[in-house]
């Protein structure tokens, strides 16, 4: 498969249901390490989720699979999955200089 020219960028949220607990750091942590795993992906946590990138849509669904995986082998019945992706194949701009460049206007 030829290489993508492009960046894809995507926000994750994933949440047990019915976990008895209002206390998510330990299934957050799980779904990090399991994504630390992915090759070609980029991530950041933050208080919301984690952005992730990657030149390939599909590390990206990978990483998502990942987490969702590492919180069924921790015993949770239901999860939730929340994924909003930014694939752009026009030019490449990490997290970053998209920050830079909403910077300039503020």
């Amino acid at each position: 498969m030829p290489k993508r020219k492009g960046i894809v960028h995507a926000e994750l949220s994933v949440a047990p249901i019915g976990s008895g607990s209002t206390s998510l750091g330990k299934y957050v942590a799980k779904a990090i390490n399991a994504i630390k795993q992915v090759k070609g992906i980029r991530y950041q946590v933050t208080p919301m989720g984690t952005l992730l990138e990657s030149d390939n849509v599909d590390r990206i669904f990978e990483a998502v699979k990942a987490a969702d995986n590492a919180l069924f082998r921790m015993g949770v019945k239901r999860v939730e999955t929340i994924l909003k992706v930014d694939e752009r194949r026009d030019k490449i701009k990490s997290m970053e200089e998209k920050l830079k460049s909403i910077e300039q206007y503020t």
